[in-house]
């Protein structure tokens, strides 16, 4: 199984082991409820389903890695399409229909990951990108979520290994230095990106690297 599908598929079982209690538990996105990250992720999952159904033909703008928009502000909450994800999630009342919608949509957008040519180029976000890039810079958004779902919930399953260790190189090479290699994959993630603050002891441990942190990915 490939990196996009293995992430993508540890994610949607994930989601499908919440109780009902759990989708009004906060998440790891700041401003976010469980329910509202796995809203959010109906939608991601729609994006790729539209992107890789509508293939372009101009060549290539970016890659798995400069897909990646980066800033040192982290979210507020405040951002207006994060509102909107909210009152969405709001809407569906029941948590079990946004499951039933994100297996759904989730499904489809895994099959068609699956059944896609990785050499096309698709258009997103007025970047092109092999659809193999765009599939390999998703690995990165799935494994971080991932750690945002079960921020509060420590029996839930974490992420694959492979796909902690691919989201963790993918970042330092967005950093353009490692992390220290005392850190865990998971430890890298949550410090590097701003989602939880680093120890006395780990800030030494970076150096001149962290007056830069966090990495916020956009």
């Amino acid at each position: 199984m490939d990196l996009f599908s293995q992430s993508w598929t540890a994610l949607l079982e994930a989601v499908a082991e919440l109780s009902d209690e759990d989708f009004a538990r906060p998440s790891g996105c700041t401003g976010w409820l469980v329910r509202d990250l796995v809203c959010h992720l109906i939608i991601d999952a729609q994006d790729v389903l539209i992107t890789l159904v509508t293939p372009v033909d101009v060549p290539t703008t970016r890659n798995a890695v400069t897909y990646w928009q980066v800033s040192d502000t982290p979210p507020t909450g405040d951002d207006p399409l994060d509102a909107l994800i909210v009152r969405l999630a709001s809407a569906y009342g029941e948590p079990r229909l946004l499951e039933f919608h994100l297996d759904d949509v989730g499904s489809a957008a895994g099959r068609a990951a699956r059944l896609c040519d990785r050499t096309m180029h698709v258009s997103t976000r007025d970047q092109v990108l092999t659809a193999d890039d765009y599939l390999t810079a998703y690995v990165l958004e799935w494994t971080l979520h991932h750690l945002d779902l079960i921020a509060h919930l420590p029996g839930a399953h974490r992420p694959p290994a492979e796909s902690l260790a691919h989201a963790r190189a993918m970042l330092e090479t967005i950093a353009g230095h490692p992390f220290p290699a005392s850190w865990t994959d998971e430890d890298a993630l949550l410090i590097s990106t701003g989602r939880r603050d680093p120890s006395d002891a780990q800030v030494d441990e970076l150096g001149d690297l962290a007056g830069r942190l966090p990495f916020v990915l956009g």
